[in-house]
């Protein structure tokens, strides 16, 4: 099997020390631990993957692969954002309802969706990679 971490940013480690701990189980024992982290910018990837290798071994985690994602920041597919869009519809603000107290915290209005755009792509391109890269693991991190 294959244990997937998303580096998505610097947490101190912790991201990358949980899943190694699992592989000192017998369960996880067997399991492959490959790290993906993401690029800013696609001239930096080597950096990255240097940086990130540097990182394991001074915390000595073994991996099996070091895989950095240089696309994270393109548009996502507009099937996935149709298929968010889908999951929220309940939620979202009907333009003649106006949102009382009660349910503030439920109701997403429109100004919301606009204010998190780049956000919200970024949370359904990530979805995305995750899909196409670690479909096929025993975990993900």
């Amino acid at each position: 099997g294959t244990i997937d971490v998303w580096w998505l940013y610097d947490d101190g480690g912790l991201t990358l020390l949980l899943p190694y701990i699992l592989t000192t189980r017998s369960q996880w024992s067997n399991c492959n631990l490959r790290v993906f982290a993401l690029a800013n910018r696609k001239d930096e990837l080597d950096m990255e993957q240097r940086s990130m290798a540097n990182l394991l071994a001074k915390f000595r985690i073994d991996y099996s692969d070091v895989i950095v994602i240089p696309d994270v920041a393109k548009k996502a597919a507009e099937s996935s954002r149709m298929e968010f869009d889908q999951l929220i519809e309940d939620f979202k603000a009907k333009s003649n309802v106006e949102i009382d107290k009660e349910n503030e915290g439920v109701v997403i209005s429109e100004a919301e969706l606009l204010g998190q755009r780049e956000k919200t792509n970024r949370h359904v391109r990530l979805r995305e990679l995750l899909l196409e890269n670690s479909r096929d693991a025993s975990l993900v991190v």
